[in-house]
């Protein structure tokens, strides 16, 4: 579809000039755009590229001369990045999914389907499912026993929902997403090696034969509204209560949330994740690439945890973290830079340790 500057300027509250009739098709980076796209130069640095693409529209920073940069049209925005959250809604050509119930559905007859619902090819929604209006299921989607998902839901290629899974409105599963399966929980008939460990803190620890015994995961998983789980991100059930991820909490791609965690609202967990069985992570919290949360913890309201951050011990509501353990952003960038100073700090040591062990000469 094609949009017009005007239209795409009304859509984000912003300011249009110029030839605002020109119509758009797409979105591109300044040197690569076409005559029928949409340059985002949001920085003056980006200026150069526009006179090495074709683009004759472009949102711009504030204050440029877009006449002097050869455009027929621009849009200004406040903040030009948060602009890119409505351009790319705009221009978004979504995932393709056919209206209506493709005829390879398999489709419990006690199932419940929304007004406006659009199935996709091998489908399989099973006994109880309830599934809201305008939701947007894509091939290959499985949906378990007694499942509920909200309206205006996408659920991208192969995704996973288990029986009794409990999910809000306008949610997002990219492809190969896993909800509901059973909880990582085994235990032995005695005490095992690894609890050994957990008491002892490694010390007078007795390595024994033993066998895991499965414990079966009876809670469910209950998700709230204007939820995102990237590609690959997978959620247990928990054991007895449910597994939560509170409203507007965005999961990155191959996340993993174990049993029994909670996740608060609004939190933003980046590629690779993992939160150990549970813990409870606060609001507006971020964990970015690679972070690790140990299991039966607590991570407070709005802190955030640089990448490859490993949390083992309750982290205070507003803490800034980083490092594996975690502690005080500020903090580990000394210990990195202490670190640094290593080599050389052993060499002067050596050196020391030379003079001061070498006889005295008697003169």
């Amino acid at each position: 579809m094609n949009y017009s500057i005007r239209e795409i300027a009304a859509a984000l509250g912003a300011k249009a000039v110029g030839a605002v009739d020109l119509k758009v098709r797409s979105a591109a980076e300044p040197a690569g755009a076409g005559p029928d796209d949409l340059a985002l130069a949001m920085d003056e640095k980006y200026a150069g590229g526009l006179t090495q693409g074709q683009a004759q529209a472009a949102i711009l920073w504030p204050g440029a001369d877009w006449q002097a940069l050869g455009l027929k049209a621009a849009i200004f925005v406040p903040r030009p990045r948060y602009a890119m959250s409505g351009v790319t809604q705009i221009l978004d050509p979504g995932p393709g999914i056919a209206e209506g119930i493709h005829p390879t559905a398999v489709i419990d007859k006690t199932a419940s389907i929304g007004e406006g619902a659009c199935i996709g090819p091998f489908v399989e929604i099973k006994a109880g499912v309830r599934i809201g209006a305008g939701a947007r299921i894509d091939s290959h989607v499985s949906i378990g026993t007694d499942a509920v998902i909200g309206a205006w839901a996408l659920l991208l290629s192969g995704t996973k929902i288990g029986a009794r899974v409990v999910i809000g409105d306008r949610f997002i599963a990219q492809p190969g997403v896993v909800v509901g399966a059973d909880g990582f929980s085994f235990v032995t008939p005695e005490k095992s090696t690894v609890e050994q460990v957990r008491d002892s803190l490694g010390a007078d620890v007795a390595a024994t034969q033993q066998s895991w015994t499965r414990i079966h995961s009876l809670g469910n998983v209950e998700i709230g509204d204007d939820v995102e789980l990237g590609a690959n991100t997978t959620i247990d059930r928990g054991t007895i209560r449910a597994t939560r991820i509170g409203r507007g909490s965005k999961l990155d791609n191959l996340v993993h949330i174990g049993h029994n965690v909670e996740v608060g609202e609004d939190c933003l967990l980046c590629g690779q994740v993992g939160v150990a069985g549970s813990s409870r992570i606060g609001s507006r919290v971020v964990l970015a690439g690679q972070c690790g949360v140990s299991d039966n913890i607590f991570v407070g309201d709005d802190v955030v945890a640089g990448g490859a951050t490993k949390i083992f011990t309750n982290a205070p509501s507003g803490r800034v973290l980083l490092g594996s353990p975690a502690v005080r952003m500020e903090t580990q960038i000394e210990i990195q830079k202490a670190q640094r100073r290593l080599p050389k700090m052993m060499k002067q040591i050596a050196e020391i340790q030379k003079a001061v062990s070498k006889p005295a000469r008697n003169d």
